[in-house]
């Protein structure tokens, strides 16, 4: 029994390290547009009426305080992009601007 457990975290800890996410990690399923719309407008702390303006600000406003220069990292600032990138995707034609 105690092998294995031993072979077990050795494992988990290999599919970390070459991986990157724990074994358990895989099966988990991926977020729906929905979710990811939620987590977006969450970080930016816009609303879901937010128009392509406000999100611009609002992603601004982040980004200056998770910059890397600010203390921040650049994973926080990828995050604070994809977010307004999705934001901005899920924006009706009408309400997009150029």
């Amino acid at each position: 029994m105690m092998r294995f457990l031993v072979i077990a975290v050795v494992v988990s800890v290999l599919c970390r390290w070459i991986a990157g996410r724990w074994p358990w990690d895989f099966l988990k399923p991926k977020p729906t547009r929905a979710q990811q719309v939620f987590r977006a407008r969450k970080l930016l702390g816009v609303s879901s009426q937010a128009s392509h303006a406000q999100i611009i600000e609002a992603h601004k406003r982040l980004v200056r305080q998770v910059h890397p220069d600010m203390g921040g990292t650049n994973a926080q600032v990828h995050e604070a992009n994809a977010a307004r990138d999705t934001l901005i995707d899920n924006l009706p034609d009408t309400a997009r601007q150029p």
